[in-house]
């Protein structure tokens, strides 16, 4: 493995792709630690020292690797660009115009991905207004009265709602460069190294809380844990795939053997995502209802804390429901039936068109089922860590961050191992 790395850093435009891949990160990081313009920076630290757990803001938190609990100028993270990714696939299945541009190829792909862009601006000027409004009323550190932004004038929260839209913007920048120039895809990379700035200090707290005997014990489970999920997310079902021989002119096409993967996992992330965001609506519907409503009191005991049994239950029935939702949207199975057909394609002993469509369905539903109980149990592992050893809800072995860390790493070792074998070089593992 460490012959592989030496090789990689030998190979000339390999070197320069890692490089520019690592300088990317290092300014990343650096804009993650910069205050935003108008923050007392010592009040900021003050509070963090103080809060010890992020609370509802944790996925937000994890996303921007600690930087939106630092009012930092990319405290919003890559949390807008995913929204606006997300908002954009959701759209394409209902706006006809954009069903159109995903089928125009490269150039309506180019085109959707504009329309990203402006909405991500558009949700980050929202979101850093929300954000600074947060700020403002010290509900983001409820237990905290230090006064984060001393300078309430208007041109000083202009100021700042600029440049934590700026600093989106330039994250989006950043990724794209990435994609272009170095190495994996960009904003996979940047969600990847926010989640791991993250982990040293997530398992610091467990090593000062707990001592060193639950330290440990929580490493070792968290290397069983990411060997099943390595397991999990590696697992396919292969639907194999004939396609008949025909003549055209004097030339025989087809004849060939292939075959459809079917990720058991074939939602990723988003229905975790999604599920989170669920989960914030009552912090909201609390926050307008007012602290001393018998309805804020329910809803602060049974959801905002995040522990409680019907947290949980509720979290584990809504990533179950996204995952069948979101697979439902993202993978048509007529659309491949018909393409099968169209191309001469067969499953072998089912019949073309409709009985192939329900074939596919058959087959996704089956591995849905695992994959959506896969997810749920994986993201419940940090709130069941919350109750057995009160530990903060970033608890790093489980749910998002987990996926995540598991789920990119192992797509840029594959591009960064098909780069090496392109080259006649071994890959990582022999």
């Amino acid at each position: 493995m460490l012959t592989a790395f030496a090789q990689a850093f030998r190979t000339p435009d390999l070197r320069r792709k890692l490089l520019f891949t690592l300088g990317m990160i290092a300014l990343f990081r650096l804009g993650s630690v910069v205050p935003t313009p108008g923050v007392d920076a010592r009040a900021v630290d003050a509070c963090v020292q103080a809060a010890g757990n992020t609370g509802v803001y944790g996925l937000i938190n994890l996303f921007s690797g600690g930087a939106l609990l630092q009012l930092a100028v990319f405290a919003l993270g890559i949390m807008p660009y995913i929204t606006a990714s997300i908002i954009l696939q959701l759209l394409t299945v209902v706006i006809p115009r954009l069903e159109a541009l995903k089928k125009e190829g490269q150039s309506g792909y180019a085109q959707i991905t504009q329309y990203t862009r402006y909405l991500t601006i558009g949700l980050a000027v929202l979101q850093s207004t929300g954000i600074i409004a947060l700020a403002r009323a010290g509900q983001i550190f409820p237990t905290c009265r230090e006064d984060l932004i001393p300078d309430e004038g208007i041109l000083t929260l202009a100021t700042m709602v600029i440049t934590m839209t700026a600093g989106t913007a330039v994250i989006m920048w950043f990724g794209e460069l990435i994609t272009d120039r170095g190495v994996g895809n960009g904003m996979s990379v940047l969600i990847f190294t926010s989640v791991v700035a993250y982990f040293p200090t997530a398992l610091w707290q467990i090593q000062v809380q707990q001592g060193w005997g639950i330290f440990f014990v929580v490493c070792a489970i968290g290397l069983v844990t990411i060997a099943a999920v390595i397991f999990v997310e590696q697992a396919q079902r292969r639907v194999p795939v004939q396609y008949a021989k025909r003549m055209i002119g004097r030339r025989m096409y087809g004849g060939s053997s292939t075959y459809i993967p079917l990720k058991v996992n074939q939602a990723g992330i988003i229905p975790v995502i999604f599920a989170s965001s669920m989960l914030y609506l009552p912090l909201l519907a609390s926050n307008v209802a007012g602290p001393d409503s018998t309805w804020s009191v329910w809803l602060q005991r049974y959801f905002v804390t995040g522990a409680h049994p019907v947290y949980m239950v509720t979290f584990f029935a809504l990533i179950i429901f996204f995952t069948y939702f979101y697979v439902a949207i993202t993978f048509n199975p007529k659309e491949v039936a018909d393409n099968m057909k169209k191309y001469g394609g067969f499953i072998p002993g089912i019949r073309a068109g409709k009985p192939t469509e329900e074939y596919l369905d058959y087959v996704l539903s089956r591995l849905t089922a695992p994959g959506s109980l896969y997810l749920a149990l994986i993201s419940l592992i940090p709130l069941i860590a919350i109750v057995l050893i009160n530990a903060n809800q970033n608890f790093p072995f489980g749910g998002v961050s987990i996926l995540i860390m598991v789920g990119v790493g192992l797509e840029t070792v594959k591009q960064i191992e098909s780069q090496l074998q392109q080259r006649n070089y071994e890959g990582f593992l022999r």
